[in-house]
């Protein structure tokens, strides 16, 4: 009988089963992983808010230079200081021609001085010869009114001459809360005859507008809405007023139609308005 073959099967088995043994103890292979997706960090970047809390574009070109917006952009933005103080009075006598803004001391009163501006086909009262008789006293003419594009015959009258005032680009009362309590007297009977700050227009929108700025009222013209802003960004520029956040983003949002808006001149304060 022979046992050899038995003792080598057993031995043979028993280092298979510590095999399994050693082998079942190993900790498993790590599981293949899908490659980690980076994190991104983001960094605070402020976003830009207009005076008003309006968000703003993240980048916006520069406007040209001699733009009406070049001209916004260089505007103080403040809030609205009290009319404490204000009056009439303290711009001067209405339609002053002592003052030293364009046309003054030429011996008409201001207000010839626009109407012969603003209308058309002008007729003047017939002068003496004192060479102290203003050169044209307006006694009739058309005016193709810019803030409603509606055309009125004007007739130098009692009842008549006030259906076509005046008008104030930056109103007496704006100005005053916007800086023009600071200018001294001479400068604000100048910033009150300017021609760059008056327009002829008629009675019902001069009435509406009253001391009302871009961001409360625009004239109902829209065809000269841009010429309109255009011209108070240039009179607050020349007298050194102020804007309010609302009336700047009031005067951005006319300007987006017309971005090329040149920023009226002198020279263009002396020439017709409109028509």
């Amino acid at each position: 009988m022979t046992r050899r073959p038995r003792r080598t099967a057993l031995a043979v088995a028993s280092g298979a089963l510590v095999a399994g043994l050693v082998s079942g103890c190993s900790p498993p292979a790590p599981a293949a992983q899908a490659p980690a997706t980076p994190s991104v960090t983001r960094s605070h970047v402020p976003v830009p808010v207009s005076p008003s809390g309006a968000v703003e574009p993240e980048t916006q070109a520069p406007a040209p230079v001699g733009t009406a917006r070049a001209g916004l952009a260089r505007l103080a933005v403040k809030g609205r200081a009290p009319k404490t103080g204000y009056a009439r009075a303290e711009f001067g006598p209405a339609w002053t021609d002592d003052q030293t803004a364009a046309w003054g001391r030429n011996g008409l009163s201001t207000r010839e001085d626009i109407l012969s501006r603003d209308l058309t086909d002008v007729t003047c009262k017939v002068r003496g010869t004192s060479p102290r008789v203003p050169p044209c006293v307006v006694q009739s003419g058309t005016l193709h009114d810019p803030y409603t594009g509606s055309v009125v015959e004007f007739v130098r009258g009692n009842k008549t001459s006030a259906l076509v005032p005046i008008d104030h680009v930056v109103s007496l009362g704006d100005g005053w809360q916007k800086g023009a309590q600071q200018l001294s007297r001479a400068e604000r009977i100048a910033f009150s005859n300017d021609p760059l700050n008056l327009i002829a227009s008629t009675r019902a929108p001069n009435s509406a507008k009253s001391d009302s700025d871009a961001a409360s009222w625009l004239v109902p013209n829209k065809s000269f809405r841009c010429a309109y802003v255009a011209r108070q960004v240039a009179v607050k520029l020349k007298y050194r007023l102020w804007v309010t956040g609302a009336e700047k983003d009031a005067i951005s949002r006319v300007l987006e139609k017309c971005p090329d808006q040149p920023l009226p001149t002198e020279s263009d304060a002396v020439r017709r308005t409109y028509g």
